[in-house]
């Protein structure tokens, strides 16, 4: 076990939005972790915003290094698999950033080197500490719905130009479903557990497209049924969560502001951090409409989270047998839209058993 008293080393490899944004912004803000090396090819951009840290284009090296107690990976989604692979091997705690891996065959074998290693593994499914999501599985909890037979879950944008960078570009791991789909899964899963069947539609609707932009997924509870959306030109009219129930219902209008203020140069600490303006409408089926203050959303609880599993103080935040659950209902989606039929989870009873078991 690491001293307590000393900070965690902390590498981060990728330096494009989702590390210079999200990881390194929350890493420096979480005690007892300290963001000191960084893996990029492009040294001068990191030492503009951390000129403290070592900036190393060797992965290889980094890994080497003793010193080094974490390793996030913010790089293209392709390259998940085999970069925790080798930081597990070489005897470091491991954060992915979400898409664990490519498939399901992927992410069982990070699980079971994460076993054999004695190592932390983990994706990074920081939405699970949104606002809106926050105060959402509050109001569930609470039975305040009653029984929920609809919920849907949208992640909509504005982006009609198709932009150059990899993860609007052919390739593995690349377009919306792999971008969005493991949030919108993750959160779904942690409210109702594991689907019975999934049935998807994907599209590819901007002119110049060449992956997925457009994605409608349902995950079949019975009766229940759980919507996942996410697209590229919705220009405003839908809402973040709609969830009904047998005594009411509940709308989310808006996104949780983290991103917007991370992307503006807030910090976890901030007086404002987290703070979201936008209600929880709720709904009595009588016309009374009332509005309830949405929880305060804090995604450097992940980070803190983390910390504690290496310190050996509690479980990993998003377990591995989690995440694979997560890329089996990814992989379900797909099969599901490429063959036009709901499709069962290719999961065994231990792995069903395992997103139970760390769910409570």
């Amino acid at each position: 076990m690491n001293d307590p008293s000393t900070p965690l080393h902390v590498a981060l490899i990728g330096y494009g939005f989702a590390g210079k944004t999200f990881h390194a912004s929350l890493i420096r803000s979480v005690p007892g972790l300290a963001l000191r090396t960084v893996v990029s090819r492009d040294a001068n951009k990191v030492r503009a915003d951390l000129p403290e840290v070592d900036v190393i284009a060797d992965i290889a090296k980094v890994l080497a290094d003793p010193q080094v107690d974490i390793v996030v990976i913010a790089s293209p989604n392709d390259t998940h698999a085999p970069l925790a692979r080798a930081a597990l091997e070489a005897g470091k705690h491991v954060v992915v950033d979400k898409p664990f891996a490519l498939d399901l065959a992927q992410a069982r074998n990070l699980a079971a080197i994460a076993q054999q290693q004695g190592r932390v593994l983990s994706v990074f499914q920081n939405r699970r500490w949104d606002s809106d999501f926050l105060g959402v599985r509050q109001l569930i909890a609470q039975g305040t719905l009653g029984e929920v037979t609809h919920f849907e879950s949208h992640i909509d944008r504005f982006r009609p130009q198709v932009r150059a960078r990899w993860r609007e570009q052919a390739g593995a791991g690349s377009g919306l479903w792999y971008d969005l789909g493991p949030h919108l899964v993750d959160q779904a899963l942690s409210l109702f557990g594991l689907p019975e069947r999934v049935w998807a539609s994907l599209a590819t609707q901007r002119d110049g497209g060449e992956v997925t932009d457009w994605a409608h997924v349902v995950l079949e509870y019975g009766e229940r049924r759980v919507i996942l959306h996410a697209g590229m030109l919705v220009a405003g009219g839908s809402a973040r969560f709609t969830v009904h129930g047998t005594q009411g219902s509940l709308v989310k209008p808006k996104i949780d502001v983290q991103e917007a203020q991370l992307i503006a140069g807030m910090r976890p600490g901030n007086a404002e951090w987290g703070i979201d303006p936008d209600d929880l409408l709720l709904y009595d089926g009588d016309g009374q409409v009332t509005h309830l203050t949405t929880p305060r959303g804090d995604q450097s609880r992940y980070y803190a989270a983390f910390r504690d599993a290496v310190l050996g103080r509690g479980p990993a935040p998003v377990t591995a047998r989690q995440a694979i659950t997560v890329m089996a209902v990814i992989e379900a989606a797909m099969q599901s839209a490429a063959e036009h039929r709901a499709v069962a989870l290719e999961l065994d009873a231990d792995e069903r058993e395992a997103w139970h078991a760390a769910s409570n």
